[in-house]
Formats: C-alpha cells, structure tokens, sequence
C-alpha cells in the first residue's frame, strides 16, 4: 500500500459533508482557556490556532502546561469556565464531543501503554475495534501501517520483545488506525536514538504532507524546529511566545553565541559588544550579532575551552524560560 493510497484512505474516511461542524480552514481554534487543579493554575489565558494540514509545536519546560493543554483538546481534562475561554477541534468543543472529536483524532501518549501480553497485531486489531473497524478493514489498516512504521517484520511479535524505538512506533501506528485528521504526539521521540528520531520525523513529515493536522509537544528542539510549522512556548502555563520557529531564532537572539568551557580563562569583561550569560558551573555564554567580535575572544583560550556557533532555538527558549530548574 502506497503513501497515495493511505491518503485516499485518510480522505476516503474524513468527512464529506461540507455542513458538518470541522469543514473550514481551521483545524484548532483555543481562546482564553485557562486551566486549574485545586489551588495550582496549570493553564492561564491561554489562546492559538492551528491551521489544517499545520504541524503546531508545544514548548516550555516540565509544569509549563503542555499536557494539560493537549488533554483540554481532546476532552480528558475538561477547560475551566467555559465562557468566556473557548476551544473548538475541527469545529467541535471537547466538553460537548468528546466522542466526536476522539473519532477524528490520533493520540500518542508520553508513556508506554501497550499491552505486553499482546502481539504487535493482537495491539492494533484490538484498538480498530474500539472505532468500530470492520475486522477485513482493519487487516488492511493494519498492514499498510506496519509497512508505514518499518514494522512489518515484527507483525507477530510480543510486546515484550521489541526494542524502545519498536515500542514508541507501534504507538504512533495505533495512533492512526483510525485515519485520523489530528495526531497528537506527547513527547513522541523522547529516550529514543538518532536513528529511530529521524525515521519518525520522516514519517510525520509524510503525514503532514498528506494533509494530517499535527500539535507535539517536545524537549528537543531540534525536533520542534524540524517539524513545525509554528511554535508556542509556554512557562509556567502562560504562553511567552510564538511564532514560526527561524522567525522565533532570528527576532529574539543574537546571531552567534560563544559557549566558554575553560575555568581558567579569567574573568569576562562586560561590553556592550556582547551579552553575557551564565550556565551553571564555570560554562559562560557570551552572545553577539558580530561573529569577529567573539572570534577575536577565542584567542585566550585553549584548544577545547569554547565552542563558536550559530545561535539556535534552544538558545531563545532558554532565554525566555531562565536556566535555572523549574520543579
């Protein structure tokens, strides 16, 4: 089965009636939700859209909120006051179509949750069922999807005997059984080598280019940048900024940063040239948009002691969440 051939099936199952609530060119619409558990607000004011056939990033560190707004999405935790904060997924609100909206979404959770008395198949067969999936469908489904995650070999494995990268591509796999127009991935490559990560970017590349909506949440921001169309960082579950990810590095830092390992390099004189960070331990950063001003600084240190490069979106989002823990 052809990466077409998924597509017409994804199409063939998506909505047809131009009058039911998700036809338009917003797949998620959030307006001023907020979000509380007893006396800790997780979610405050929060709003964004997602476009159709977008791959929308979540980032901020752990307890910025991420998981609480995806779960608000799809209706397992339901938004505080629902006036005058709205959310609407492919036209519908969660607090009133859970169902519907878990119809025409995808969900790849954080953690492992697949049966390990299971095999592979026995896994996704029993997940079509829950969306009424005729079984002659399903074998169909199923196969293509194997093929699609480079799983086909492991079809009548047990759980238990597949590596980590199998485990989390098999979960994105069940993720699509249902021909979803949404696919929400909670830290989908975490823990996973570079060549399982890359493989998975490549597939959900594929998807979005056949036109699934996607929203990820993500530590790596390799990853974000990659994969997204737009991102939002949220801190301490409010939203800091956003916007396309090389639009995010090229307005809020400076162009090249120095990374000084060498505990005895000496003091760094402040200058209005550049700008000086401190990581933790003796690592400092100095940052500036003239790449000779800071070469012009590596010649006191030794072979090893510093790195000069590029400034990337893990250098915004640390400036805009601090260095410092947040537990």
């Amino acid at each position: 089965m052809t990466g077409s051939n998924f597509s017409q099936s994804r199409k063939k199952n998506s909505f047809t009636d131009d009058h039911r609530p998700g036809i338009g060119e917003t797949a998620i619409a959030v307006n001023s939700v907020s979000k509380s558990f007893k006396e800790l607000r997780a979610v405050k004011n929060v709003s964004f859209s997602v476009p159709r056939g977008a791959c929308f990033g979540l980032l901020g560190p752990n307890g910025a909120g991420k998981t609480t707004m995806m779960k608000m999405l799809y209706g397992k935790s339901p938004r505080d006051n629902p006036e005058p904060g709205q959310i609407r997924v492919f036209g519908y609100d969660p607090l009133d179509n859970e169902l519907e909206i878990k119809q025409v979404s995808g969900i790849v959770p954080q953690d492992d949750n697949l049966d390990v008395e299971l095999s592979v198949i026995q896994n996704l067969m029993i997940y079509a069922r829950f969306y009424g999936i005729k079984k002659s469908d399903a074998g169909e489904r199923i196969d293509y999807l194997l093929e699609f995650m480079e799983l086909t070999e492991k079809s009548r494995s047990r759980i238990r005997e597949l590596s980590g990268g199998m485990r989390r591509r098999l979960i994105i796999a069940r993720a699509l059984i249902n021909n979803p127009m949404l696919l929400v991935l909670d830290e989908p490559t975490t823990g996973l080598d570079p060549q399982v990560r890359h493989l998975i970017w490549d597939k959900l590349r594929k998807l979005r280019s056949d036109g699934v909506t996607i929203l990820l949440t993500t530590h790596y921001m390799e990853e974000a940048f990659q994969l997204c169309d737009r991102l939002m960082i949220m801190h301490l579950g409010q939203t800091i900024m956003e916007g396309a990810p090389a639009d995010l590095v090229r307005d809020n830092i400076e162009r090249f940063v120095l990374e000084i390992y060498d505990s005895n390099c000496g003091e760094i004189a402040v200058s209005k040239n550049y700008r000086i960070e401190k990581s933790g331990g003796s690592r400092t950063l100095l940052y500036s948009d003239r790449i000779a001003v800071l070469e012009k600084l590596t010649e006191k240190f030794c072979s090893g002691g510093f790195y000069l490069r590029q400034s990337n979106l893990e250098d915004v989002f640390m400036k805009a969440t601090g260095r410092d823990l947040n537990e």
